[in-house]
């Protein structure tokens, strides 16, 4: 089984890096689609199936909390799992994203074994699958 995973971030340089990271992590990835912004985002989930979420907060246009609280209105995106990737320092907005069900928060600059780690947990692959 491979998975499709959405990269949502309106720094193609960030996107090209969390890219790299995944190519990095053994993981099965079947697909990888890319958002430039949370609009953008919720277009891809809603054409193309994913199994995976990571999601920057601060975007032009709709931001990932934007993004994050439109996927808990939808029904076909509600469960889906989302991981924040991002600079946002302020523990108010992440706690908040925690209690809307985002899984895990990665702070940037992150190393790659960090993220690697952190997909495993929320996809449930067992180190044999990694």
């Amino acid at each position: 089984m491979s998975f499709n995973i959405l990269v949502v971030d309106d720094s193609r340089t960030t996107r090209r890096i969390i890219l790299k990271t995944l190519a990095m992590t053994e993981l099965p990835i079947g697909q990888i689609l890319e958002a430039g912004s949370g609009r953008e985002g919720l277009e891809a989930m809603r054409k193309t199936w994913v199994d995976l979420v990571l999601a920057d907060l601060n975007m032009p246009d709709m931001s990932g909390v934007e993004m994050i609280a439109a996927m808990g209105q939808d029904p076909l995106l509600a469960k889906l799992p989302v991981v924040v990737v991002s600079s946002e320092g302020d523990q108010t907005v992440l706690d908040s994203l925690t209690e809307q069900g985002v899984r895990e928060i990665v702070r940037k600059p992150f190393d790659p074994g960090l993220l690697r780690d952190v997909m495993v947990r929320v996809l449930g692959v067992t180190s044999s699958e990694a």
